[in-house]
């Protein structure tokens, strides 16, 4: 039948055009259709011709039966499950035009564009793990915030919006996390299935960076797609809102927030709650988060320096170079911070009923894990608030702050939190002051390693150029935590290549991807932009704060920016301090990170007080916003609130 087809196909093609015998082609391709078996894989590629085809007549001839007839057939190949990624996306981008356009409040809008989404995440996620290459997530990022505000405008936040912004953000960490499905289900069904998908899994996996994309012949995929025992019913497949909404943390709520051109929303995710919230954002728009991004680049470009170290652009205390030194100007970071949060937190707050913690009534902040989309993921709403002269109104006053990259890498660790392994709990320090000169790391982890010899914490400590990358990475896998103080890069052009500059060598995040540590519980990356995010890819979270989540760390503190050498020493041992003060008893010299992002709210807070007390200068104010370092914390307990309570924090 296929050589039937085919020999049709290219008789086609050689019979000139005005004879006698030449068929009608969309006759001839509409028996082609009706003659192509389901689930054969040129099947969705026939429907979008003909589509196409149909298209073209109606356009000429204006018969309705003609455009009827091409949705039809655009609605085929988009949700047919075997076709070409590439076909499948261009059908359902077409059958979204085509409604749009002639039939914008057809029922199956939102069936449309919930194939455009599908057949994105199925295509980039075989982009991104055979490939390794990022060119179609990077020409295709506003499709899926598109879909997410039409859903909004269609009243369907919780079963379309929602699970749409958990399938097409970050797809390296998705495809990441479906390479490593537990696959006992699987065995069930199909055993010789689930150990060829294990298999493939391991060797995609392992294919690292991008320059060596993974060799797995066709066959390989055509065999596995082939009919076999039925799959269990979830297996691989997006998860529902339900799903999603479990194992929320119980300490504060999670927040999403699509901006696009049409419309701005949030959702707040809250255990206990059947449906996540809706929280409209009618004064946001994406011009002002574009806007506001260009004029915080702006002001880092003037006061910043461009990575942790760099003297010429330090003064002597350690501090930011005085040449961006004078008063808060308008237009300046105190500008956008201040319209951060009268558009987008305040708004959130007050309808979560979320009011400011005064600090001397011993209450713990609740917490808030923000999860930002596409610009508003360069922008700083862990600092957003009024700051002035006479009066200070901030975020840090209501909350505790963290971000995670998706709801669901969340959610997963609160799942599975099980207790980290007595063996292998406490503390790894590594530091790389030279090429260029960062001298104050080496003061730094003397000092947090002198804190936890006292302390009786389990601590290893290793600087400057004493043992090659290899060694380090072993430390890494012995030791629960680790404290890196050093050089970072984040590449451009290959997010996988961006790397931490330890010793005698580089450390990569292809590689720190390969890892499967189960007993990794924090990872403090004190190094500039390692969690920066790269322009192109704005919802992918493709950094190395990320990347340590990925690779098994419970909690992560990494940097947007770059920061001062003197503050990041500061902001260190100010952390350590408040985790070792805020132990439970009968920890037995155990590293607990669980405390994180308090320590880091608290660490942040010591630097803006001495900031503040100092002078009230763009500078000053960049100084502790720049040093207030992002953390993705995860809580082990509800104890938390009864800990920190107790200490009066």
């Amino acid at each position: 039948m296929v050589k039937a087809l085919s020999a049709q196909q290219r008789a086609l093609r050689i019979t000139p055009e005005g004879h006698a015998e030449l068929p009608d082609p969309i006759a001839a391709l509409q028996k082609a259709v009706q003659l192509t078996p389901e689930g054969h894989v040129d099947l969705p590629g026939r429907h979008k011709h003909l589509g196409d085809l149909l298209k073209t007549r109606f356009v000429s001839g204006g018969n309705r039966k003609d455009l009827d007839e091409c949705i039809s057939h655009c609605k085929s190949a988009a949700t047919n499950p075997y076709g070409p990624g590439l076909t499948t996306l261009g059908a359902a981008r077409e059958w979204v035009k085509l409604l749009d356009q002639y039939d914008p409040q057809s029922p199956y809008m939102i069936d449309a564009f919930g194939s455009i989404v599908h057949a994105l995440v199925l295509f980039t996620g075989l982009e991104i793990t055979v490939q390794g290459r990022y060119t179609l997530l990077q020409k295709n990022q506003l499709l899926v915030p598109t879909a997410v505000s039409f859903a909004f405008e269609r009243d369907r936040p919780a079963d379309k919006a929602l699970e749409w912004l958990e399938q097409g953000r970050c797809r390296v960490w998705s495809q990441l996390n479906n390479l490593r499905t537990p696959l006992d289900d699987l065995r069930i069904h199909d055993p010789e299935l689930a150990q060829r998908i294990a298999d493939i899994s391991s060797r995609l996996e392992s294919a690292g960076s991008p320059r060596e994309p993974a060799q797995i012949p066709m066959s390989e995929w055509e065999e596995d797609s082939a009919a076999r025992a039925p799959l269990p019913h979830n297996f691989l497949k997006p998860a529902p809102c339900s799903t999603i909404l479990q194992h929320l943390p119980d300490l504060g709520p999670v927040i999403i927030i699509n901006i696009h051109d049409v419309r701005y929303d949030a959702l707040a995710l809250l255990a206990g709650l059947d449906e996540p919230l809706h929280i409209p954002l009618p004064n946001f728009s994406l011009k002002k988060a574009k806007r506001y991004r260009r004029q915080l680049n702006s002001q880092l470009r003037a006061h910043v320096p461009r990575a942790r170290g760099e003297e010429a652009n330090t003064a002597s205390d350690g501090n930011f170079s005085a040449r961006g030194a004078g008063p808060i100007v308008k237009g300046g970071t105190a500008d956008v911070l201040r319209r951060l949060g009268s558009e987008v937190v305040k708004p959130i707050l007050d309808m979560l009923a979320i009011s400011r913690i005064d600090p001397s009534s011993g209450k713990a902040p609740p917490r808030i894990w923000w999860c930002p989309i596409g610009e508003l993921s360069f922008l700083p709403l862990h600092a957003a608030g009024l700051y002035g002269e006479s009066e200070s109104d901030s975020v840090m006053d209501y909350v505790v702050s963290s971000y995670t990259p998706t709801v669901t890498a969340l959610t997963d660790r609160v799942k599975n939190n099980l207790p980290i392994d007595e063996t292998v709990s406490g503390l790894f320090l590594t530091s790389q002051p030279n090429a260029p000169p960062i001298p104050g790391t080496t003061d730094e982890v003397k000092s947090i390693h002198a804190m936890a010899k006292a302390d009786g914490v389990r601590v290893l400590m290793h600087e400057g150029g004493d043992l090659p990358v290899d060694d380090c990475v072993t430390h890494m896998k012995d030791f629960s935590s680790v404290h890196l103080a050093c050089h970072a890069s984040q590449k451009a052009d290959d997010p996988l290549q961006s790397r931490f500059f330890l010793h005698n060598g580089s450390l990569d995040l292809a590689t720190v991807l390969q890892w499967h540590l189960k007993n990794a519980d924090l990872a403090f990356l004190s190094a500039c932009e390692t969690s920066t995010g790269e322009e192109k890819l704005p919802d992918e979270a493709v950094h190395l704060a990320a990347g340590m989540l990925a690779a098994g760390y419970r909690r992560v503190v990494g940097t947007m920016w770059s920061i001062g050498d003197r503050v990041a020493q500061e902001v260190a041992n100010n952390f350590y301090e408040y985790l070792w003060r805020h132990k439970g008893d009968g920890s037995d010299g155990r590293f607990d990170g669980s405390l994180s992002a308090y320590a880091l709210h608290h660490a942040i807070q010591q630097l803006r007080l001495r900031q503040d007390s100092a002078d009230k200068s763009e500078q000053s104010l960049l100084t502790w916003i720049l040093a207030a370092l992002q953390a993705a914390p995860v809580p082990d307990s509800s104890l938390l609130y009864s800990r920190s309570v107790k200490a009066g924090n």
